[in-house]
């Protein structure tokens, strides 16, 4: 019987070690250099542990970045709500014409914020035989150091990745090696350029809280209304990595609770002489009455479908106790899940990529992908890029990958639609947990300009996910963001005059009619608010 289960255990933790943790990405070709072109130094957030180190591009071509925004106040932000009209595929191909209502969004950054979290260790662990992870309203269990106001973690709220995980230098600090909370069991960690070896915890408790639960002075004071899971087993670091892996808190938290982001109200904290901003954020309880309510809900999935609990699958030690063999992640038919958007439209020139559900919702990356065969779909060559990004794997090592601007992106949503234009995108394979590759990931610089709320499935995991959100509005026509649409607006209006996107003095809030080039149709918005 012994036997029977360890090869059971065995044929279920390869199953889910398989897919596990943050989609893996297939490695793309590296392309050449383009001469001329310009390299700009970034840190900017890819999902999977992996990050971008520099974007080249033709000369004053620089794809719009976040900090050259940074002089606008949070709430003079403008999104254009209005009617767009778009080709559905029915069907046997035939093409029909309809027009929705959609908050439209005109030229995002290729960058967009982190969801930065404070992230406590206890030892709140269930019995020898309990494998599923319990939600907790409040800290449970005891801190593994003397002093947890100062031993904490920032970390990242990453629905991109299938379990959590902690970085060596951060699992020594909350006290895993101190009080042998390791296991030797291994497990990998894959990505952009390759893998690193990581061990699974044993069974603790994992609690997060929102940076505004931080003191200026960089003390976690208030712990008060730190929420999470006892009984989770995590990925940590081994140590001696070219790259020490980030601390990411995954989908087997988020998919119990409900998060809120507030995009007017950014919060910013110093740890360790490092700074974290992001938007004000809090994490509730499902039912909480205190979640904010939006109008616009965007259905999601948990991908495989059929979750049914975060659990670890454990394996029979010599001593015939229990120990975890993999972290513990979302289970149900198959494998672990993650978050993915119900349905995405995409759009450039001519071509069209209709209804994708394989787009998979990443927290944790900064930036948005599509893979090759939406980029197929769209006629795009990646031997022809209009930008280029380097990226750094787990490993150490980097690639480079292709970036382009493509027309537009709609996320169908109850309510008014969320609609891009001229959006800048990366191209890479990323791996899903149903097997191939995903169409795509929606990442977090399409939500700079909206307050939105990430639902979970709940305590049960019997409802679908879900983010419900509304557009961040501002005056159209306050060019310069001082509140009042004056002659002060007019020459930076004039400034941009006849830019297009990419034009190194386009000024994506002169762009008032969201079509990517300030002319008359523009000037005509701006003089309806004059005044």
């Amino acid at each position: 019987m012994v036997e029977a289960m360890k090869r059971k255990e065995k044929s279920c933790s390869c199953q889910i070690l398989a897919a596990l943790l943050i989609c893996v990405i297939a490695q793309m070709p590296v392309f050449a250099k383009h001469e001329g072109w310009q390299r700009e130094e970034v840190n900017l957030r890819a999902g999977d542990g992996s990050v971008i180190k520099a974007i080249e591009y033709p000369q004053k071509k620089l794809p719009p970045m976040a900090k050259n925004r940074s002089a606008q106040k949070p709430e003079k932000k403008y999104i254009l709500t209005k009617k767009i009209q778009r080709k559905s595929i029915r069907l046997k191909d035939i093409a029909a014409s309809e027009i929705v209502l959609a908050n439209s969004i005109d030229s995002p950054a290729v960058d967009g914020f982190t969801p930065w979290i404070a992230v406590s260790i206890t030892n709140a662990r269930g019995t020898e035989d309990e494998f599923e992870a319990e939600t907790e309203e409040s800290v449970v269990g005891s801190f593994l150091t003397g002093h947890p106001e100062s031993d904490y973690i920032i970390g990242i709220y990453d629905t991109g990745a299938s379990a959590h995980v902690m970085g060596n230098q951060a699992g020594n600090r909350v006290g895993l090696f101190t009080y042998d909370l390791i296991t030797s069991n291994p497990t990998t960690v894959s990505g952009v350029t390759g893998s690193v070896e990581a061990w699974v915890s044993q069974p603790i408790g994992v609690f997060i809280g929102s940076l505004d639960q931080i003191e200026p002075n960089g003390l976690l004071w208030d712990r008060s209304k730190m929420m999470g899971q006892s009984n989770v087993a995590i990925m940590v670091g081994q140590g001696g990595e070219p790259v020490d892996l980030p601390t990411a808190i995954g989908s087997p938290m988020s998919v119990y609770y409900t998060a809120t982001f507030d995009n007017t109200s950014i919060v910013t904290r110093t740890k360790d002489g490092n700074d974290y901003n992001c938007p004000a954020m809090h994490i509730y309880h499902q039912d909480d009455s205190a979640i904010p309510t939006y109008s616009n809900m965007i259905p999601l999935e948990l991908r495989p479908l059929g979750a049914a609990s975060v659990q670890y699958i454990p394996t029979i030690t010599g001593d015939f106790t229990f120990e975890p063999v993999s972290p513990s992640v979302i289970i149900g038919t198959s494998s672990q899940s993650v978050f993915f958007v119900s349905s995405v439209d995409l759009y450039d020139r001519t071509y069209s990529a209709i209804d994708k559900t394989r787009f998979m919702l990443d927290t944790g990356a900064q930036v948005s992908v599509i893979g090759s065969r939406i980029a197929a779909r769209l006629a795009l060559n990646p031997a022809t890029p209009e930008f280029q990004v380097e990226i750094e794997g787990v490993n150490g090592e980097s690639i480079t990958a292709p970036g382009f601007y493509i027309d537009a992106i709609d996320i169908p949503s109850l309510g008014e639609w969320l609609s891009f234009t001229n959006i800048p995108v990366i191209l890479l394979d990323v791996s899903s947990p149903e097997g191939g590759t995903v169409d795509g990931i929606i990442g977090m610089n399409l939500f700079t300009d909206i307050n939105f709320t990430l639902r979970g499935g709940g305590i049960f995991l019997l409802d679908d996910p879900a983010i419900e959100y509304e557009p961040i509005l501002g005056l159209p026509g306050d060019i310069n963001g001082d509140g009042i649409i004056d002659w002060l607006d007019i020459d930076a209006f004039a400034d941009s005059w006849l830019a297009a996107t990419g034009d190194p003095n386009f000024n994506w809030r002169a762009n008032l009619a969201a079509d990517g080039i300030i002319n008359f149709f523009d000037f005509a918005v701006f003089m309806q608010n004059w005044h």
